[in-house]
C-alpha cells in the first residue's frame, strides 16, 4: 500500500489528469457515485474514477497499480452482486462511456463499455436492425456480451457472444489491445463468456441482423391457471420456429394501462411471446394461448426497443438473483415451477421460466459458454424493499434452485447470479475450459487485478 503522501499526490495528479470525474470519500457527489442499482450493495471504495474514453481508463488504471489499489470495473448496467464496487479500492466507471455507432451497410455497431440496451436498441431501431440484448433495458451492453448474453432474440439469432466481431480493451497494465478472430484470437475466445477477467472492456462491435417486425403476446392470467399456462407454452413453444421466444412467469401485477386496476398489486400468472417477424404471424402461434381464460392481454407489433422496456427492473430495491439450466421441463417439474411461483415472497418479485434452442443450440460450441444445449432456464429474481425480508426473499430464490435440481444440467449463465462460489463460476465456463482461461488469465492478468466479477485464478 502506497504511503499517505504519495497516495495523495497520485491523487492528485488523477483529478489534473481525467479528462472525467474523480470522486474520493470527502467529496461531494461521492455517496451518489458509489450508489448500485442493488441497495443491499453499500460499498465505500476509496477513489472512483468516471472516465470519457479510453484514454481515461488508461490513466485510471495505471493509477490503481501505482498504487496497489484493488481495481473494479462498473459498467452501464445493473451488477446485482455489487461486482462493480469495492471497498477501499479503485472503481473505474465506464457509465459516461455510452456512444454508439452503427453501420447499416455492414450490419454491425460499436458500442462504447458504458452503454446500456436501451443506447443500443434506440440507436438500432431506425435502421430496422438488432442484435441479441439483456431482457431489460437497463442492462449494461458490455458486461452482458462478455458474460455470453441471452435475451429475446437469441433462439433467432443466437446468443449475443456469438454476434461478438470485437472488442477493445485495456489491460492489467494499462496498456491497449484488440480482440477479434484475427486479432490476438485466444483472448477473443475467452472474451465469449469469461467476463470481465481479462481487462476494462471500453468497446464492442457487434454484429446486426435486419429486423423489420416484431411482434409480441403479453397475457396474464389468475394463478391458478399456471399449471395449464405453463404446459400450454411448452407445447406452443416446442413447435415454434426459431423467431419465437419468451416465457412463462410469475408477476404481481404492475400499475401499467394493460393491466386492470383490481389486479394491480396481485399475484398473476404470465406469459409472454416474442416474435422476430409479423403479427400475423405470432398471432397464429399464439392462439393456444389466447384461448385459455386469461383477466389482460396485450398481442401486437411493436419495436423491439419498446418491449425491451416493459420487465424493467426498479432501481433501489433489494435485490437477490439465480438460475438452472434444464435437461426438460416435464410435468413434474412445471408443478414445482408453479407451486414456487404461488409462493413468491415480495411484490417486486419476478420467476420466470424461458426457452432456449434453435440458433443457441446450433451456435459454436468452442466458446465457454457450457449451457448452450439446454432447453430450458428457470430464473428467480427477487426483489423486495424491507430488509427485515431479506433472508426470506434469499430462501426462496434458493428454493426454487432446489426444485429444479433433479432436471439441472450444472451449466449457469454466470450473468443471472451473483457470488456463489468458485463451483457455480466453472459450471458457468466449462469444466474443460477453465485451464485454457487460466493459463489466458495468467497471460493478461496474472496478479488478478481484475477480481471483482466472476473471477478466474491466474493458473
Amino acid at each position: 500500500m502506497a504511503s499517505p503522501s504519495k497516495a495523495g499526490a497520485a491523487l492528485a495528479a488523477l483529478r489534473e489528469d481525467l479528462v472525467g470525474d474523480v470522486f474520493a470519500p470527502d467529496d461531494p457527489g461521492y455517496d451518489e457515485a458509489r450508489t448500485v442499482f442493488n441497495v443491499m450493495i453499500d460499498r465505500r471504495p476509496a477513489v472512483i474514477a468516471q472516465c470519457v474514453d479510453e484514454d481515461d481508463v488508461v490513466r485510471a488504471v495505471r493509477f490503481g497499480r501505482d498504487l496497489d489499489l484493488h481495481i473494479a470495473v462498473r459498467g452501464g448496467g445493473h451488477s446485482v452482486s455489487g461486482m462493480a464496487v469495492n471497498d477501499a479500492g479503485l472503481v473505474v466507471d465506464l457509465r459516461h462511456m455510452r456512444a454508439v455507432s452503427v453501420d447499416p451497410a455492414a450490419e454491425a455497431v460499436r458500442v462504447a463499455g458504458g452503454a446500456t440496451m436501451s443506447d443500443l436498441d434506440r440507436a438500432c431501431q431506425p435502421h430496422a436492425l438488432a442484435t441479441t440484448g439483456g431482457r431489460a433495458s437497463t442492462t449494461g451492453v458490455g458486461g452482458f456480451v462478455l458474460g455470453g448474453g441471452s435475451g429475446w432474440l437469441d433462439r433467432w439469432c443466437g446468443l449475443a457472444v456469438d454476434n461478438l466481431l470485437g472488442v477493445e480493451l485495456v489491460t492489467a497494465d494499462g496498456e491497449r489491445i484488440h480482440a477479434s478472430a484475427d486479432e490476438n484470437p485466444e483472448l477473443f475466445w475467452g472474451l465469449h463468456g469469461g467476463g470481465g477477467n481479462f481487462g476494462v472492456a471500453t468497446a464492442l462491435t457487434m454484429k446486426l441482423h435486419e429486423l423489420p417486425e416484431f411482434s409480441i403476446a403479453l397475457v396474464l392470467y389468475l394463478p391458478e391457471m399456471g399449471p395449464e399456462v405453463v404446459r400450454t407454452y411448452r407445447e406452443l413453444i416446442g413447435v415454434a420456429p426459431d423467431e419465437a421466444s419468451g416465457g412463462v412467469l410469475y408477476l404481481t401485477g404492475p400499475p401499467e394501462e394493460f393491466v386492470p386496476p383490481h389486479l394491480v398489486g396481485t399475484l398473476l400468472c404470465g406469459a409472454l411471446l416474442t416474435y422476430a417477424g409479423s403479427e400475423e404471424d405470432m398471432r397464429k402461434l399464439a392462439e393456444p394461448l389466447l384461448a385459455l381464460p386469461h383477466e389482460a392481454e396485450v398481442v401486437g407489433a411493436m419495436p423491439y426497443a419498446d418491449v425491451q422496456c416493459m420487465l424493467d427492473d426498479p432501481p433501489g430495491m433489494r435485490n437477490y438473483w439465480s438460475a438452472e439450466y434444464l435437461t426438460s421441463a416435464p410435468d413434474a417439474y412445471l408443478d414445482a415451477f408453479c407451486a414456487r411461483g404461488e409462493s413468491m415472497p415480495a411484490t417486486g418479485t419476478i420467476h420466470v421460466l424461458f426457452p432456449l434452442g434453435g440458433a443457441i443450440a446450433a451456435g459454436p460450441h468452442e466458446y465457454p459458454v457450457p449451457y448452450r444445449d439446454a432447453p430450458w432456464a428457470v430464473h428467480p429474481f427477487a426483489i423486495w424493499e424491507d430488509p427485515a425480508d431479506d433472508e426470506r426473499c434469499v430462501q426462496w430464490v434458493r428454493d426454487v434452485r432446489a426444485d429444479a435440481r433433479p432436471w439441472s444440467t450444472g451449466a449457469v449463465y454466470l450473468n443471472f447470479i451473483g457470488d456463489e462460489g468458485a463451483e457455480r463460476v466453472v459450471a458457468g465456463m466449462g469444466t474443460g475450459n477453465t485451464r485454457r482461461l487460466a493459463d489466458l488469465k495468467r497471460r493478461y492478468d496474472p496478479d488478478n487485478v481484475f477480481r471483482f466479477n466472476h473471477n478466474i485464478s491466474p493458473a
